[in-house]
């Protein structure tokens, strides 16, 4: 099964809840591909095609080197002899060294990230269970901040189809990097009295979101924008605050 990815997309995250989904997390493995790890990857597949595992090789398009080790693993395969629970899960940007072998034997798929503020939001809080509010020891505090996070990621996201206007450099920002702030968050929240903003806005501006940010002015724009969403007005004003100065947008 192979997922061709696209900028804004990452759905590893997605394959290992659908592992735990149907009972096969304890026969998973998951691995990204770069140097040196091509004999890790063959050792898996030929381990899972016994035990009927999952395997997960992430960025195959980084490791060019070893793609036709992974065209000819491909045609070795054979139903006959392999459990009919094995599974070899591939991702890779499109790319001329993917092996046309493989994605003719492949059952080939794309998960486009969403158009527009609306459909952004909607993304990230499906992703969300009542159980992660339960885990907040200030439900006040963590459900305003996270709306900000979700709303911030919708943002930076929907930036890019504006091109230069949007970014100057077009950013393939994740649904992990969403998920890396909502940990932190969470986290932060719960072990400390006083939340600290300074550090959210730092983490999430400098390294979740920004560590893939390298022109100048987007890593100021990037942190400014994050201000606006993660800031103790957001709590304290609820009802009140607004993201924008025409009052549309507010956290709830």
């Amino acid at each position: 099964l192979i997922f061709i990815l696209s900028p804004g997309t990452d759905p590893v995250a997605d394959v290992i809840a659908y592992a735990e989904k149907v009972g096969m997390h304890k026969r998973f493995e998951s691995i990204s591909l770069g140097q040196g790890q091509g004999e890790k990857a063959t050792k898996l597949i030929v381990n899972a095609q016994q035990t009927g595992g999952w395997v997960l090789l992430s960025n195959c398009h980084l490791m060019e080197s070893w793609m036709s080790s992974l065209e000819a693993l491909v045609e070795q395969l054979n139903p006959e002899t392999m459990s009919p629970a094995f599974r070899l899960w591939l991702t890779s940007m499109p790319a001329k060294s993917f092996p046309v072998q493989v994605l003719q034997n492949g059952v080939k798929m794309t998960n486009e990230p969403p158009s527009g503020l609306r459909a952004n939001m909607l993304r990230s809080y499906s992703t969300i269970s009542d159980d992660l509010f339960k885990q907040s020891e200030k439900p006040d505090v963590f459900k305003p901040l996270l709306f900000g996070f979700c709303f911030f990621h919708a943002i930076v996201q929907d930036r890019r189809k504006f091109g230069p206007i949007g970014w100057n450099i077009a950013y393939g920002f994740t649904p992990e990097d969403l998920q890396v702030c909502k940990e932190q968050l969470m986290l932060f929240i719960n072990q400390y009295n006083e939340v600290p903003y300074k550090v959210l806005n730092f983490l999430g501006a400098k390294i979740n979101y920004g560590g893939r940010v390298t022109d100048d002015k987007d890593k100021l724009l990037i942190s400014t924008i994050l201000k606006t969403f993660i800031t103790p007005e957001a709590v304290e004003q609820r009802g009140l605050y607004r993201y924008s100065a025409s009052g549309l947008y507010y956290p709830p």
